[in-house]
């Protein structure tokens, strides 16, 4: 029992050591076959060697067996020899259109750059012995088959090189068809030379690139280049396969508006690809052509803004103003959105326009022909905004008042090729008009007011505060006035340091005033107090009264009113002509009441009894005691 249970353990000890010596033997290795490469086009062959001894370099040797050869061997090229090639090759080798490339130390590729006909065969991929001991496998072999090139590219339209407008669209039309009995398929690129970066501001750069724009690939998905995928997303970019004549695909691409970095040598690629026995893609023919130049003609070089009338119009007060902006220079092939804004700056003065200030808008008309109005949304009543004719637009404001006057300018926001742009889509350019000066000549005004605290007795907490505001308003022509009551705590001064040392008091700290009430020039009340109950009428035609009911500690301070004078148009409407008058100030002291000053005598004549009264008490009690302590001690 012991001999057969000895003999199956050296029979897998042997095993073993056959296993473990063929793990270490040496082997090349080829790409499965068959390959199939078009005529005219490389080969690229890979053969690795693992397992070996010796140098880390080791030497490769191609051998050819033709269809036609019987058999017989054909040197190609060696890494050690250069005197391997047989006759069909040997001027291939010398001119590097056969060649062996090394990628390392044990890998290299065999390259044919342009196949024949006559490649075709097993291609045998040989390593010389570097080893101890002759063991494993030393070449490798894979059969090559060599097909017919029957690629085709084409395009319909060529470029100019004619100048394109910023914006235009631009279509690009490539046919490309394969007839072969493998399966294999076909794959469109368009693409770019030149002009620069694609995120750059200008065309024609001096640093030379390529770049795929936008592709179909070879299981027909579209893949759009790296920098142009944004534009892809966006929908600016497309591609479309159509079926044409003889069985062609004809693919269109399209660039909704073209950019100034757009311009460079456009070409259409196509390319076959066939699927190898090991799964893998390989392109085995690629065919370009050039379609042409473009160049694109940037719209900052054409387009200028203009508004009228030109320098400075001065408009009585309630007139009609009129202004116009015109866009010139815009293709007409082009079909461009425009954003067009009124902006106003400056400030109005009695006589004059004040330069400076905030610009804000006062009207705009959308992409879409919307129309929507500034800051002041009550001019959308009393003005419009419209497009008479292409290009040119039009603000009417249709009764002008003082606040009207400022500096006026057309804004021109242009979104070339894009009809409808996106709330995110960025204007291509934007321009300004030169300023339109706009003066209103308004009445003469003069406004005066002056502040009056009636004659009476001291005011007292719970009174009425009763101040008059006499407004004197001198112009022609119908005219109102608004009149505001402010107050403000009665400044006290801060002594700073000992009057010793010479320093001059802190000056007074004047508070913010606050305002209290306002009667409107269209005879409106406002009451802004939280306090106590406030009144406010018109006594006469320039005077007018505030009443503070019930008046608290609070309600003392300084008073002033200031007066507004408002002037009607020959439309009716009130405006405010800027002219108002600052009153002078009345300091309100509220005193307390007669309960509150009979108060303090009381309790001070009570307090001087009871202390009389306790004196008195303790000096007879005292006086008492004593008597009473003589007597007791007569006894």
């Amino acid at each position: 029992m012991r001999k057969p249970a000895m003999a199956m353990k050296t029979a897998l000890f042997v095993f073993l050591l056959y296993v473990l010596h063929c793990a270490v033997c040496r082997d090349v290795t080829l790409p499965t076959g068959p390959l199939y490469r078009v005529a005219g086009f490389p080969l690229s062959l890979p053969c690795v060697v693992s397992g070996y001894e010796g140098p880390r370099t080791q030497d490769f040797e191609w051998f050819l067996y033709r269809d036609d050869s019987g058999g017989r061997q054909m040197g190609v090229v060696s890494t050690r020899d250069k005197g391997f090639p047989y006759a069909p090759f040997q001027a291939r080798v010398r001119n590097g259109e056969v060649r062996v490339e090394r990628d390392s130390g044990e890998a290299v590729r065999l390259v044919i750059q342009r196949l024949r006909a006559e490649d075709q065969g097993n291609y045998e991929c040989y390593t010389p012995s570097t080893d101890t001991v002759y063991q494993g496998n030393y070449s490798n072999m894979v059969t090559v088959k060599v097909i017919p090139d029957t690629l085709q590219i084409s395009y319909s339209r060529a470029l100019t090189g004619q100048p394109v407008p910023e914006g235009a669209m631009l279509t690009l039309t490539c046919s490309g068809s394969i007839r072969s009995q493998q399966l294999t398929h076909l794959s469109i690129t368009f693409g770019k030379r030149g002009g620069g970066d694609s995120s750059g501001s200008g065309a024609g750069g001096e640093v030379s690139t390529v770049r795929e724009i936008i592709s179909i690939d070879k299981m027909l998905g579209i893949v759009p280049g790296h920098s142009y995928k944004k534009r892809y997303d966006d929908g600016e970019i497309t591609l479309e396969k159509r079926n044409g004549e003889g069985g062609q695909g004809v693919y269109v691409m399209r660039m909704k508006a073209v950019r100034p970095d757009d311009s460079g040598s456009y070409f259409c690629e196509a390319s076959q690809w066939i699927l190898d026995p090991d799964r893998s893609w390989q392109k085995i023919a690629q065919r370009m052509l050039d379609i042409g130049n473009l160049t694109v003609q940037q719209l900052a070089e054409s387009l200028s803004i203009t508004s009228s009338p030109r320098g400075e119009v001065t408009l009585q007060v309630g007139s009609p103003l009129i202004l116009t902006c015109e866009v010139l220079g815009l293709p007409s092939e082009v079909n461009s959105g425009l954003l067009v804004q009124w902006m106003k700056r400056g400030s109005v003065r009695s006589d004059a326009v004040v330069a400076g200030g905030v610009e804000v808008e006062v009207a705009r008309m959308s992409t879409d022909g919307i129309v929507s109005w500034g800051d002041d949304l009550s001019r959308a009543n009393g003005g419009s905004m419209e497009k008479v004719a292409e290009g040119k637009y039009s603000l009417k404001l249709f009764s002008a008042r003082p606040v009207d006057t400022g500096v006026y300018r057309c804004v021109v926001s242009v979104y070339a090729g894009r009809s409808n742009p996106g709330s995110s889509t960025p204007a291509t350019l934007t321009q300004k008009s030169e300023g339109v000066i706009v003066n209103l000549k308004t009445k003469d005004v003069a406004v005066s007011a002056v502040a009056q605290l009636p004659r009476g007795p001291l005011l007292k907490r719970g009174n009425t505060i009763t101040l008059i505001c006499n407004a004197t308003v001198k112009t022609t022509g119908p005219a109102q006035v608004q009149v505001q009551w402010l107050r403000w705590p009665i400044p006290e001064p801060v002594i700073r340091g000992s009057v010793s040392d010479g320093a001059p008091p802190d000056p007074p700290v004047v508070e913010t005033p606050r305002l209290i009430a306002a009667l409107m020039h269209d005879g409106v009340v406002n009451i802004h107090s939280n306090g106590s109950e406030v009144s406010v009428d018109r006594l006469s035609a320039i005077s007018y009264r505030l009443r503070v009911h019930q008046a608290a500690i609070e309600d003392q301070g300084m008073y002033a009113c200031h007066a507004e004078v408002w002037g009607q148009d020959p439309h009716g409407g009130w405006y405010y002509t800027g002219v108002k008058a600052e009153s002078n100030a009345l300091n309100v002291y509220l005193y307390a009441r007669a309960g509150d000053l009979l108060l303090i005598p009381l309790v001070v004549g009570v307090s001087s009894a009871l202390f009389v009264g306790i004196i008195i008490i303790a000096t007879v009690t005292c006086c008492f005691m004593n008597r009473l302590a003589k007597q007791r001690a007569r006894k």
